[in-house]
């Protein structure tokens, strides 16, 4: 695509042939932002933004009615869906509401409304909007049937497994004030995750050298379309219900009643905040109020939602080709600002994932000064041409890490720099290893000082090598003393040592020894988790040592044979070849089974275990054991354990209250057993 913000001035366009070449510019525009925003999650342009491009389209379409077409943006939502999730056909079309920033453009929408129902004033339902992800729930008999995303307003995705995961979603209805609930409901609402829960996760991202979600709407979208619903449940996703689109036997007068109804049904609504408002003045006030108050909620909100609020009269005003007459959404004034791109940065993580960071010229966004972002990937930095020297919009919401949206390509004078990420990293000059997709760039070197404190705690931590004592503040004091340069130094720590540093005495010296030498006897995947493979966590650390012997194997291991292993993916595999062939770390290694590291033998007692080989899932409640105890029970005795069903599953455990795995398992004529029959398993010829 050639331009994805064209400037179009529809006063100066004269003629037909003018009118098709700007009504071209701005459709492929639009249909461009639509598959980022709608397909991909990844918007590249702000929403004040593109309501302009759709807004000069319609102006257009208004100027020259011929140019209007079935297929223009201006008469769909959104793009098609493009997914390996199944489609999903809605009854009644899922459209968008006509967004304006104006306070003229609200009170012209009240006027129309008065004028074309004859009113004197009309009452108002006024909600907040939310910032997330739209979708449509179905009942039957009170049960929850499908659930599917907006996608392009006619057909969306189908994520009812997903959506069961989210625990504000009753999967059976209550009734309500003695009405049962109809045979047949279709209700709207909005998926978020709260800015607190946001947070938390890309710091949990971050910590696990993850890419970071940019805002909680992209991360709320994301979760919800994941095509494993174990990812989803691990999401803090929430729901707001805001519309009933059919509900058989039942008769609304009022969007209030709506609500209200939907909330006895036991559907979560934001009754909280909505407001009934009685003309222009009212529903502007409501508007400043709630921009005011908006960062003192847990959520993101971007504007708000103006309704009709009598069900009547909506009926009366009817619809136009994309969205209702009598609904309008009012946006905040977006949390922008313009400022310099100074540098690119590079930071090195402690598994050695070089991360971009934007320095910019510090700038006030919301009442908050911005100095620098975080710009994720080389890929990200192309996509969005960002180059040293641009004036760039920077973006800021709530609590919400900034984000650079793009460059002010307006502004350019040609002094701009593009940026690559350098070739060697920039702490220890070993070459890096860059994915196909340039969305992950990272240092190899076990050795690398940016890496050394982190990487050590990491080694040390309860799910690698758990040597007690040896926290994060620890390893800050045995690096700044000399006594920890690598992994291998840990083992040479001698109480003597110890002895001579500060806060250490008798005592503390001798069980730090003692944890350091009790930690050699740690089993071969707690060993390759420690070692802090790129992409490799606990669990990949499992799933790997299942297939091999011992260390040396896994080290001489093919791309292809790892590959071959289900969960281990081309990037992983890439990952692992490439962190054993530095010999740097080939050398860390044998060092570390030179002090009597034990990362043979538990591997070799593996191979003669009773479920060798054998995958469990566990679905449903366990008396005996937690989930937890029951999966590593399994992995004592060879086993994998997995949270999904697969055809190449050989169990699946079921407790009662077995959900979807119990069906997927019968599906596909995978054995199931009772608690009761697993626990005779484990038993057997013991």
């Amino acid at each position: 695509m050639k331009e994805y913000k064209p400037e179009i001035d529809v006063d100066s366009v004269e003629s037909v042939d003018e009118a098709k070449l700007a009504g071209k510019k701005l459709r492929e525009a639009i249909r461009y932002h639509n598959y980022r925003y709608y397909v991909l999650d990844e918007p590249i342009i702000s929403d004040s933004e593109y309501d302009r491009l759709l807004q000069t389209l319609i102006e257009l379409e208004q100027k020259f009615p011929k140019l209007q077409t079935p297929d223009s943006p201006t008469q769909r939502v959104g793009s098609e869906v493009v997914s390996a999730l199944a489609k999903v056909t809605h009854p009644i079309p899922m459209l968008s509401l006509r967004t304006v920033y104006e306070e003229g453009d609200v009170k012209n929408f009240d006027q129309t409304c008065r004028d074309e129902l004859n009113l004197e004033d009309i009452e108002y339902i006024a909600e907040p909007k939310f910032d997330g992800l739209a979708v449509e729930l179905e009942y039957e008999n009170g049960k929850l049937r499908t659930a599917s995303t907006r996608g392009d307003g006619i057909t969306g995705e189908d994520v009812t497994a997903n959506i069961k995961t989210i625990k504000d979603i009753p999967i059976v209805l209550e009734s309500f004030q003695g009405e049962s609930v109809p045979n047949r409901l279709i209700v709207r609402g909005e998926v978020y995750i709260e800015i607190k829960a946001f947070n938390e996760l890309n710091r949990n991202r971050s910590k696990n050298e993850e890419p970071e979600f940019a805002n909680p709407r992209n991360a709320a979208a994301g979760s919800l379309r994941q095509l494993d619903p174990s990812i989803t449940a691990s999401r803090p996703l929430r729901i707001f219900f805001y519309s009933i689109v059919d509900a058989e036997r039942q008769q609304f007068k009022t969007q209030i009643e709506v609500l209200e109804m939907l909330r006895g049904w036991g559907l979560r609504t934001n009754l909280q905040l909505s407001r009934l408002c009685r003309g222009f003045d009212e529903l502007i006030r409501y508007h400043r109020e709630l921009e005011q108050d908006r960062d003192d909620l847990p959520y993101e909100i971007d504007g708000v939602v103006f309704k009709v609020n009598s069900l009547g009269y909506q009926e009366g005003l009817g619809m136009r080709a994309r969205d209702p007459r009598w609904a309008i959404a009012f946006k905040f004034k977006p949390r922008q600002a313009t400022t310099k791109l100074v540098n690119i940065s590079v930071q090195v993580g402690r598994t050695g994932r070089l991360t971009p960071v934007a320095e910019l010229e510090p700038i006030n966004i919301g009442g908050v000064i911005v100095s620098r972002a975080s710009l994720h990937n080389q890929s990200e930095i192309d996509r969005k041409d960002l180059r040293i020297g641009d004036m760039v919009v920077v973006e800021r919401a709530g609590d919400v890490i900034p984000q650079v949206v793009s460059p002010v390509f307006a502004l350019r004078n040609g002094s701009e720099r593009k940026f690559r990420i350098p070739q060697k990293c920039p702490i220890c000059g070993i070459k890096v290893e860059m994915s196909n997709d340039k969305k992950s760039t990272f240092c190899m070197n076990i050795n690398c000082p940016a890496q050394l404190r982190r990487g050590v705690a990491h080694f040390a931590s309860r799910g690698g090598m758990n040597i007690e004592g040896l926290g994060s503040k620890r390893v800050n004091q045995l690096i700044e003393s000399g006594l920890i340069t690598d992994f291998a130094s840990i083992y040479e720590i001698t109480e003597e040592a110890l002895l001579q540093l500060e806060r250490f005495g008798d005592s503390s010296a001798k069980n730090l020894v003692e944890q350091i030498e009790i930690s050699k006897g740690r089993p071969l995947d707690r060993f390759v988790y420690a070692l802090g493979i790129p992409l490799v966590g606990s669990e990949t650390a499992k799933v790997i040592v299942s297939h091999f012997k011992n260390i040396q194997i896994l080290m001489n291991a093919t791309e292809s044979k790892l590959s071959a292993i289900e969960g281990i993916g081309p990037e992983v595999s890439k990952s692992i070849i490439s962190f054993f062939k530095r010999e740097a770390n080939k050398k860390m290694i044998q060092r570390l089974q030179d002090h009597g590291v034990g990362i043979e033998s538990y591997q070799q007692d593996l191979r003669e275990s009773k479920f060798d080989g054998l995958t469990f899932v566990f679905t449903g409640k366990l008396e005996k054991w937690s989930r937890k105890e029951a999966s590593l029970l399994v992995e004592k005795y060879g086993g994998i354990t997995r949270s999904s069903v697969s055809k190449k599953t050989d169990f699946v455990v079921a407790g009662p209250d077995a959900g979807s795995k119990l069906d997927e398992a019968k599906k596909l004529g995978i054995r199931v057993l009772s608690e009761k029959e697993f626990i005779a398993l484990v038993n057997q010829d013991d």
